[in-house]
């Protein structure tokens, strides 16, 4: 009674120790070399971390795949990759903050044309305030030109501190031209600016409305 026993015992842990070996199995390392030869190994040599290489178990079956080492400038490489990949998806959550605090700020189109209005006006009033000192300059010279040419017409010598203000006052005029030049050329950029501005808020707001059906 008692050996047939100890044979069935025998029997399920040899059974148990089978089904754990399979489960587990003998891990072996396999890599290819330069010239795509198989190689495998019990254990790591430094021709498999060179190569890369995958972790097998008795079966063949591959449990794990380790890539090769990486040398100084493929390492640099991928950093640089890295670095550019997260600036990248940095930049696109920080689009979709601002998209939303769009959004927030601006539940509807009215109310985000009536900004972009604002942001105009205030342009052209410095524009306007530009003219009329413009205007005003302009005249204040042509003045001061009328007095030297009176003085030219009768043959006398335009004084120094005449010649000495029509310099002064030609800088002023050429300085507020030039001022105005670039409101006018800053107001036309705007005016793109803000059409693309819009033609964003709109393909955002129809991508939140179909996103809440």
């Amino acid at each position: 009674m008692r050996k047939p026993l100890l044979v069935i015992a025998a029997v399920v842990l040899a059974t148990s120790l089978s089904a754990h070996a399979q489960n587990t199995g003998n891990i072996r390392y396999k890599w290819y070399d330069a010239q795509g030869l198989m190689h495998f190994s019990d254990s790591l040599t430094a021709e498999a971390m060179k190569y890369g290489y995958d972790l097998v178990n008795d079966r063949g079956l591959v449990v794990q795949r380790v890539p090769r080492q990486l040398n100084a400038a493929e390492r640099a490489a991928a950093n640089k990759l890295a670095a550019e990949q997260a600036a990248q998806q940095r930049a696109a959550q920080e689009r979709a903050n601002a998209d939303s605090q769009m959004l927030a700020a601006y539940p509807d189109e009215e109310s985000y044309q009536i900004s972009l209005h604002q942001a105009l006006d205030m342009i052209d009033q410095q524009i306007h305030t530009s003219q009329i000192n413009l205007r005003s300059q302009e005249k204040a010279l042509t003045d001061l030109l009328s007095r030297a040419a009176d003085l030219e017409n009768a043959k006398s010598p335009v004084p120094k501190p005449l010649a000495d203000s029509l310099t002064q006052q030609r800088n002023v005029v050429a300085g507020l031209r030039d001022t105005l030049r670039h409101q006018q050329a800053l107001r036309a950029e705007t005016v793109q600016q803000q059409a693309g501005q819009l033609a964003h808020y709109r393909e955002v707001r129809a991508a939140q409305e179909r996103a809440a059906k």
